[in-house]
């Protein structure tokens, strides 16, 4: 596997670029495209939070086409408890970018983020719609990442490419997301591309498998938004003969998508509002993985744990505390707890180390 630039455009037949349309006070990029030349498979994972946003209803039922042209999203808004005027400001979107790209209303995708309870500003992105439509090229990834951003302080992107059924296949990637971060979706969008050719149904599987492991690990506040999504398009156009059975080549298509998730939601955790630390929290040994799961969130989530972290103080009992009422089936007498590399509880008891060395 191969680190490529470009982001989501490294794939074959992929277009984007970003704007500035006036969503943002300071003049920043705030509205984006990301497009494929052809039909693309589309397949998404949404926010669980029973309050969605306008923009993120609209996909939801666009996706459940199976295919998808284009997506647009719009930074700064995020469209969201506006009411019915907000799906309909979602729509029109769509329905305009449609007629720009000549293709139907459905096949375009529409995300938003921002600042809820406010209604977009339709004046100042209608108009900027053909002059992104325009600009698109096959190098405006950078331009897209940058467009998406609100609290970030960087662009999020990545792209791989892999062998697949002895043909050059390319994954590329973008995300956005700082603040409101928390398992289950959060304040993140995240846009992969493809030009493999994979059957929908394998692509919507790979999705939810790898999102389960990666987006939906990542913590920083413990707040989950309304608005946001992983979305995953495969236009075909790298010809591979086509993965229409789990086997191989899917298990290799699936790696790669992990290895671009994965980079990308380690970008998200480290632009965390507020953040000084980067934490990866890894369980071993457990019964089954939904345990290992709710002792690892537990420690990521507990604000006793990050102020430990925070202050360089090995108070590793704040660990064994947060394990303790996750949830989790386990024995604390067959408990070892690492900090880095070194041991700092064995067996469920203390053992003697160098807190120098440990901070």
């Amino acid at each position: 596997m191969d680190i490529l630039k470009g982001g989501v455009t490294a794939p074959e037949g992929f277009f984007a670029t970003g704007v500035a349309c006036g969503l943002k006070k300071d003049g920043r990029k705030d509205l984006a495209i990301v497009c494929s030349e052809d039909s693309a498979a589309v397949a998404g994972v949404f926010t669980t939070n029973k309050v969605k946003g306008h923009s993120l209803q609209l996909t939801m039922e666009h996706v459940k086409t199976g295919y998808a042209n284009a997506i647009v999203i719009n930074s700064g808004n995020a469209n969201a408890c506006v009411g019915e005027q907000g799906y309909e400001d979602a729509l029109r979107i769509a329905t305009v970018t449609s007629g720009l790209l000549d293709c139907e209303p459905d096949d375009i995708l529409v995300a938003s983020t921002g600042v809820i309870g406010e209604r977009l500003n339709m004046d100042a992105i209608v108009p900027a719609l053909e002059e992104l439509v325009s600009n698109m090229g096959p190098d405006g990834g950078k331009y897209a990442a940058e467009a998406i951003m609100t609290t970030d302080t960087v662009p999020k992107e990545i792209a791989v490419e892999l062998e697949l059924q002895d043909t050059k296949v390319v994954i590329g990637g973008m995300a956005k997301g700082s603040g409101m971060i928390h398992p289950n979706m959060a304040t993140m969008i995240g846009i992969i591309t493809t030009d493999a050719n994979i059957s929908r149904k394998l692509l919507d599987k790979a999705l939810k498998t790898v999102v389960s492991s990666t987006f939906n690990r990542v913590t920083v506040d413990g707040d989950t938004s309304v608005c946001d999504m992983v979305v995953i398009f495969a236009n075909g156009m790298a010809e591979n003969p086509g993965i229409i059975n789990e086997g191989e080549d899917y298990e290799n298509f699936v790696k790669g998508l992990e290895y671009v998730c994965t980079y990308l939601s380690r970008l998200i955790a480290g632009d965390g509002e507020g953040a000084t630390k980067l934490v990866e929290v890894v369980v071993e040994g457990a019964g089954k993985q939904d345990d290992a799961y709710k002792a690892a969130c537990a420690v990521a989530k507990s604000p006793l744990v990050k102020t430990m972290l925070f202050g360089n103080d090995v108070n590793w009992g704040r660990i064994m505390t947060a394990v303790g009422y996750s949830g989790a089936e386990f024995d604390p007498a067959f408990v070892d707890i690492y900090i880095g590399d070194m041991l700092v509880c064995k067996a469920g008891g203390a053992v003697d180390f160098d807190e120098t060395d440990a901070r």
